[in-house]
């Protein structure tokens, strides 16, 4: 064999190739440990059944009181700080606004379609789940306001959740407080839409501390 023909490269072992390809991924600006695993259809999968959830219960418990109570009619549940108390609701949440109540559709009609419209930026656990519940909240609302008495648009949401001093609500009033008390613990947090902190949050840690500067002398310059 010619002594100035290089040798053969060894074979890489299998998958040394990809991790090579992984390790350098995450190296790139702006790449974190776990891109490769995120799979945005989890997190809309976990936002869709939030929302089915909150409707379907929103639903049903309407559905129940009409059903089985007259209008006014006030039911002991845990007396005295729980009762079913039957009312139709012309204005927003917690009875505000009454004699609004088409503006209150529209607003809903709006915050639907735009939480639709952010589902695929969705890359966290908990923003699924905020979203999820004020979807299911505002649609089951939304419901009411379109399809019961006494127009269409205009119809009267069915509340009947009573608590001592407090405005009689629903479900779907509930689904909507929760998601957003819990958009803004995330918030609060520096988490983002993404599942990433907050811009802020990354420039303080990729700050270094002042002793990793290394031991200055007393003219300030480094040894």
């Amino acid at each position: 064999m010619n002594e100035h023909q290089p040798a053969d490269p060894t074979p890489e072992p299998d998958g040394a190739g990809e991790a090579a390809e992984d390790s350098v991924a995450q190296t790139r600006p702006g790449a974190e440990p776990g891109d490769a695993g995120r799979n945005p259809a989890r997190y809309g999968v976990v936002m869709l059944l939030c929302t089915v959830t909150a409707y379907v219960f929103d639903q049903l418990t309407k559905w129940w009181v009409v059903s089985t109570m007259s209008e006014g009619q006030v039911t002991p549940v845990l007396p005295p700080l729980l009762n079913w108390r039957f009312i139709r609701n012309p204005g927003a949440a917690f009875s505000i606004g009454t004699d609004y109540t088409w503006v209150f559709t529209i607003i809903m009609v709006v915050v639907a379609a735009a939480i639709v419209l952010q589902v695929r930026k969705v890359a966290s656990w908990g923003w699924s789940v905020a979203l999820g519940l004020v979807l299911g909240g505002a649609l089951g609302n939304l419901t009411d306001r379109l399809f019961r008495e006494p127009s269409f648009g205009q119809g009267h949401v069915v509340d009947f959740i009573a608590l001592p001093n407090f405005a009689i609500f629903n479900i779907a009033d509930s689904a909507v407080v929760s998601g957003v008390v819990l958009i803004c613990i995330l918030t609060l947090r520096g988490i983002g839409m993404d599942g990433r902190p907050s811009d802020g949050g990354r420039s303080d840690a990729a700050t270094p501390p002042d002793d990793a500067a290394g031991p200055t002398t007393g003219d300030g310059h480094g040894r």
